[in-house]
């Protein structure tokens, strides 16, 4: 009689690893599924990007050069005359 208990509780720890594997392997995927649906986000918001790129000429053309010749004539040099520019005489 004391064969059949150790075999009910042997029976019972495999049970138990078995859940607890099982377990285990249910949260991995579910890590595994909100892992991807994160993935899946980030392809479309780049790709979004990548076409947002491409279609707006203005942000794509940008090179980031200034025509600074624009303000040229603003400030012209004939306006000053001498009399006005105060030199420090040397000693």
């Amino acid at each position: 009689m004391s064969g059949k208990i150790e075999e009910i509780v042997n029976n019972a720890k495999i049970t138990e690893l078995l859940n607890k594997k099982k377990a285990e392997e249910e949260n991995k995927n579910f890590v595994l599924w909100i892992l991807a649906i994160i993935g899946a986000v980030a392809a479309v918001a780049a790709i979004a990007f990548a076409v947002y790129r491409y279609m707006n000429p203005k942000y794509a053309d940008f090179d980031g050069d200034f025509d600074y010749d624009e303000f040229e004539d603003d400030f012209e040099d004939d306006d000053i005359d001498d009399e006005d520019v105060y030199v420090k005489k040397a000693h």
